[in-house]
C-alpha cells in the first residue's frame, strides 16, 4: 500500500505515511536538547581519540597527543610512595637483620613491609595467618623449627629455600624410607612408631616401645638425638612435643617411616630483593614462632616438627 502522509489534526504533527489496523505514526522531531546532547557526544569522542590512547595496535594503542595512560600514572605513584619509603628502607638495609629488634620502630616498618610480601609470595603454602596447612605446609605461628627460628635463620631458609636440588646453599635434609627399601620390615616399624608415641607422651611405655627404643637408637638416634629432641645441624625434627606437621597418630608416623615426605620450599633469593627478603623475614619471626633471645643457628630456619 503506498505511503499517505498527512498532517494529524490533535497534534499538528506529520506522520510518517504507515498505517497498521487504523494505528498510524507520527514523524515527531527529536527534542533539540537531544540532538545537541547527541553531538556533543561525538565531537567528545573524536576529542578523546586525538587526546588519549584509543586505537589498539598489535602490541599497544595509539599513544594520543597528551601521552597519558593509566600504566604511566601508577609508575608515578610507585615512583612517588618509593620515594617517601627510600628513608625507612634505606634503614632496614643497612641495619643488620639481627639489630632490628633493638630499634622498635625500624623493626615495625620491616614487619609490615614484610607482612605486604607475604600476602603476595606466601600464603599459598602457609595461610594468610601463616598457620598452615596440615599434611603440606608448615605453621610459623608455633616454636618448632627444623633448623632454627631467629631472625638470622629464618632470613637463611627464605634466602636459600628448602630443598632446591639446583642450588648448592639451599636447605637439605633426607630420613631414609624404612619400610620402602627394607631397613626394617612392618614389625620393627610398629616398634619405633610407639617409642616415638611414648617419647611425644601419646601411649604408655610397653615391650612394644621397649623395642623400639633400641631401634631408635641404632637407626634414628643420629639425626633425631638419642631422646627425640632434634638436630637442627641436620634439619631432623623434634619428636617429644605434640606439633607434627604430617600428623603424630599410629597411621600417620608408620606411613612416615615406611616412606618420609621431603617437602621442598622455593628459594626467594633469586626472586625478590635483598631487603624484601629481610622484611619477610622479620614478617615471619614476628608470627609468634620466632625464637627471641636465642643465638643464630648455623643455617636457616624450617618447617614443623615432623618424622
Amino acid at each position: 500500500m503506498a505511503e499517505q502522509k498527512r498532517i494529524d489534526e490533535a497534534t499538528g504533527t506529520s506522520t510518517v505515511g504507515h498505517e497498521w489496523d487504523g494505528i498510524e505514526e507520527l514523524d515527531t522531531p527529536m527534542p533539540r536538547w537531544w540532538l545537541w546532547t547527541f553531538y556533543a557526544t561525538i565531537v567528545w569522542g573524536l576529542a578523546y581519540v586525538v587526546l588519549y590512547p584509543a586505537w589498539p595496535m598489535i602490541d599497544s594503542a595509539t599513544k594520543g597527543v597528551l601521552g597519558w595512560s593509566s600504566r604511566g600514572d601508577l609508575a608515578k605513584e610507585m615512583a612517588a610512595d618509593a620515594r617517601r619509603r627510600a628513608p625507612t628502607v634505606n634503614a632496614i638495609a643497612t641495619t643488620a637483620i639481627t639489630d632490628l629488634p633493638a630499634k622498635p620502630e625500624l623493626m615495625q616498618a620491616a614487619v609490615q613491609g614484610g607482612g605486604a610480601a607475604f600476602r603476595v609470595h606466601c600464603v599459598q603454602c602457609h595461610g594468610a595467618g601463616g598457620a598452615g596447612v596440615k599434611n603440606l605446609y608448615p605453621s610459623l605461628t608455633d616454636d618448632d623449627w627444623l633448623w632454627g627460628g631467629d631472625l638470622a635463620s629464618i632470613q637463611y631458609t627464605v634466602t636459600h629455600g628448602i630443598r632446591n636440588p639446583d642450588h648448592k646453599e639451599t636447605r637439605t635434609s633426607q630420613m631414609p624410607a624404612f619400610g620402602r627399601d627394607g631397613i626394617l620390615d612392618a614389625g620393627q616399624i610398629s616398634d619405633v612408631v610407639s617409642f616415638v608415641r611414648t617419647i611425644s607422651r601419646q601411649e604408655r611405655a610397653s615391650a612394644s616401645s621397649a623395642r623400639g627404643a633400641t631401634l631408635f637408637a641404632d637407626n634414628c638416634a643420629v639425626c633425631h638425638g638419642a631422646g627425640g629432641e632434634g638436630g637442627r645441624q641436620v634439619g631432623a625434627p623434634k619428636l617429644t612435643d605434640a606439633i607434627w606437621l604430617y600428623g603424630g597418630d599410629r597411621a600417620s608416623l608408620t606411613a612416615t617411616i615406611n616412606q618420609p615426605r621431603n617437602g621442598v620450599m622455593p628459594r626467594w633469593g633469586g626472586r625478590l630483593d635483598p631487603v624484601t627478603i629481610k622484611m619477610l623475614s622479620a614478617y615471619v619471626y614476628s608470627l609468634g614462632g620466632g625464637e627471641k633471645g636465642l643465638a643464630p643457628a648455623a643455617e636457616g630456619a624450617g618447617a614443623d616438627g615432623q618424622p
